[in-house]
């Protein structure tokens, strides 16, 4: 005997107001629970933090984290995180790009660094170096693209084919960024390093890597459009679409960029991002209420699966930077203050990544404990904003910053013979007058200030006497 099941159809009546309130409750909870996936960059720059083993346990246990990205191969990490599931991406270092050329030296690697862990550790992706083209050495840039595909085949030879690889890059590979539709890569190495990567990437399904981090693009004005928050937007002039957030349009500027040259379809991957939560004295911005500000408005970005103007429902694979703060990396103090969880696994603020917790926390954003600034070379973003060079740096460095900034847009008429800033005729005086120039006429995004490590991003404004920063 055939019985149909006549769901009941319960009517309630039910008070405007309350019923408003029920599906705010509703939409607040829905909200917290596809917030749930995300992964995160476990960094050991520390001499406080807890072994291994305790994080891994922490991780699977307390969050609701589900992928960990290293920055090198080791071993213990590797080991603790063996059964549990979570995906991991490993690394090689950039010293390693040679070795891996050769069939042997790639065997070697993978033999060493993947087969004793795989598959009780879920290895998911290997990454070939970090930025490389932020080194600014062409005897590794030139060689990384074989040494992707010398990695991939030794993988496969060994069995491993469903690892992953790709190399991560930082905003600075691209010579336009501003609109996001005229987003290119840097001139030079288009053709004999981005369209032969591409390449590899499609053929293999693996993603191209990029660490987009608003911090380093905004300024007091901007902040709003950084953080997620409401405001005005920028408007693209060729597409007649109007950002409302940084990120969109960090990853529309990539996106571009790689249409351009004919790979479009080639997934995108966040391998970083995050927002500190101290910084320099008077830095506006920073605090654990503005990066959980951002925080929370990345996760619920990436988990709503809407994509980015240009690339309507893409996701994108996204790793928080990162898990702790680190007490022993150099530079700025902001360098140190990156992380989710203090080294006893305290919350910094609530990120909405622990199990059971409900995003949002201290997200007041009005500069409660206003921070103390910039990650790599970061910047302070108390207004004008320069850039000049390193002490230090060789003169041969400096004369390639003068040669590329003023072959790519800078304007280097004040540092010729009569000109404004001709005098004091030195190389290190030029060199910053002409850095500064690109980096002012490229939009002021702090990767404009790179060159190969040599540059850095100061508040204080170099001008003198008749030359005019």
């Amino acid at each position: 005997m055939l019985i149909k099941y006549m769901p009941a159809v319960v009517i309630f009546n039910i008070p405007m107001a309350s019923m408003n309130i029920i599906l705010r409750v509703l939409f607040f909870f829905s909200s917290a629970v596809v917030a749930l996936s995300i992964g995160v960059n476990y960094g050991t720059l520390g001499d406080n933090l807890p072994p291994p083993a305790q994080v891994a346990s922490f991780i699977k246990t307390r969050t609701n984290i589900d992928r960990v990205k290293i920055f090198d191969s080791n071993p213990n990490i590797i080991r603790a995180l063996s059964g549990t599931g979570i995906s991991l991406t490993i690394s090689t270092t950039n010293g390693d790009i040679p070795s891996l050329l050769t069939r042997e030296g790639a065997a070697a690697w993978v033999a060493n660094h993947v087969a004793p862990f795989y598959p009780a550790t879920k290895i998911d992706l290997v990454l070939v170096g970090n930025e490389i083209l932020l080194s600014g050495d062409n005897n590794l840039i030139f060689k990384l693209v074989p040494a992707m595909r010398s990695l991939h085949d030794a993988l496969a030879a060994a069995g491993f084919r469903q690892i992953r690889v790709s190399t991560p890059h930082y905003l600075g590979i691209l010579a336009v960024s501003q609109p996001p539709s005229a987003g290119r890569f840097r001139f030079g190495y288009e053709k004999p390093v981005f369209i032969p990567m591409l390449k590899f990437l499609k053929a293999t399904r693996s993603p191209f890597v990029v660490n987009p981090y608003p911090y380093f693009s905004y300024n007091p004005q901007t902040l709003n459009y950084a953080l997620f928050r409401r405001n005005r937007g920028v408007f693209d002039r060729n597409t007649k679409i109007t950002y409302t957030n940084m990120l969109d349009a960090q990853l529309d500027a990539i996106y571009s960029a790689m249409k351009r040259l004919g790979f479009g379809d080639v997934p995108i991957m966040i391998g970083e991002t995050g927002w500190p939560t101290q910084a320099e004295p008077r830095q506006a911005g920073v605090s654990p209420d503005y990066a959980a500000t951002f925080v929370n408005g990345l996760i619920r970005k990436v988990n709503s699966g809407r994509g980015t103007p240009l690339m309507p429902g893409r996701k994108f694979e996204t790793y928080l930077f990162a898990l702790f703060n680190e007490n022993q990396k150099p530079g700025p103090i902001a360098e140190r203050n990156w992380g989710l969880f203090r080294p006893d696994f305290t919350p910094m603020y609530n990120a909405g990544i622990m199990k059971g917790q409900v995003p949002g926390g201290r997200q007041g954003g009005r500069g409660r404990g206003r921070g103390h600034g910039g990650r790599r070379g970061g910047r302070g973003q108390t207004g004008g904003t320069w850039c000049v060079p390193k002490a230090g740096v060789s003169a041969a460095a400096l004369q390639n910053n003068i040669n590329y900034a003023c072959s790519n847009g800078a304007n280097c008429r004040a540092i010729q013979a009569g000109g404004a800033c001709f005098e004091p005729n030195n190389i290190q005086a030029h060199a910053a007058y002409a850095m500064n120039s690109f980096y002012q006429s490229h939009g002021r995004q702090a990767y404009n200030c790179a060159f190969a490590g040599t540059g850095f991003v100061t508040t204080n404004r170099p001008s003198y006497g008749a030359c005019k920063f």
